[in-house]
């Protein structure tokens, strides 16, 4: 079970992402929270291990959440949901210890694998945003430098479900347009970040990129 403190201040919001999170059974909403003020007294019940916070908030905003949460309890996972795309908030929610962050359109199917994911000890970056950065990273040269050639033995499966990967394709869409269970998905995502030694979707589509892998 993953208990979540969840900190924003749009009642209307945090009411459909907490109906979202518990519509998995290993998911919960252990408390709710307006701002970072409220989010860091519903902190000491100790039994918190993961914060999804918005940005935005009145008094203590998610940025000053993150860093005063990584100061003093730095073992509980944070991941940061907003509507900023910009890379700034990104670099810096990374920066400061984040372990995630998520865009509020993201969808339920999504935000559900990014809470297990971060869970596991990784970091996650929400697809939307990883196509975003890997546009940018693409017209950079010094991106484009020379790698050596893949070595690494992948199944044809999992060189497809990374090409699907690269086109944006949350676990659900790709378990109906493959005919596979969202297991069967996750379990060749998760064998395609091991083999890589990728710590997120990013980081994997870069990969792929440099050893030719990806169209």
């Amino acid at each position: 079970m993953v208990n979540i403190l969840l900190a924003e201040d749009h009642n209307i919001v945090r009411n459909g992402i907490k109906m979202l999170l518990e519509s998995d059974g290993n998911i919960k909403v252990h408390g709710e929270a307006v701002n970072g003020v409220e989010a860091m007294k519903l902190l000491a019940s100790g039994e918190v291990d993961m914060i999804l916070a918005d940005i935005n908030m009145p008094g203590m905003d998610g940025m000053q959440l993150l860093r005063e949460v990584k100061a003093k309890y730095p073992k509980i996972k944070v991941m940061m949901l907003s509507m900023h795309d910009h890379e700034k908030y990104i670099i810096e929610a990374f920066k400061n210890g984040a372990e995630g962050y998520l865009l509020k359109n993201i969808g339920a199917e999504e935000l559900i694998f990014a809470v297990k994911f971060v869970n596991q000890g990784r970091k996650y970056l929400c697809a939307e945003l990883t196509m975003s950065l890997m546009d940018t990273l693409l017209q950079s040269k010094q991106f484009l430098m020379s790698m050596p050639d893949n070595e690494i033995d992948f199944s044809l499966r999992e060189l497809e479900i990374l090409q699907l990967i690269a086109e944006g394709l949350t676990n659900l869409e790709m378990s109906e347009k493959l005919f596979l269970s969202k297991r069967t998905i996750e379990g060749h995502r998760q064998s395609l970040l091991d083999k890589t030694n990728s710590k997120n979707s990013a980081a994997l589509i870069r990969y792929g990129v440099l050893h030719g892998l990806i169209q």
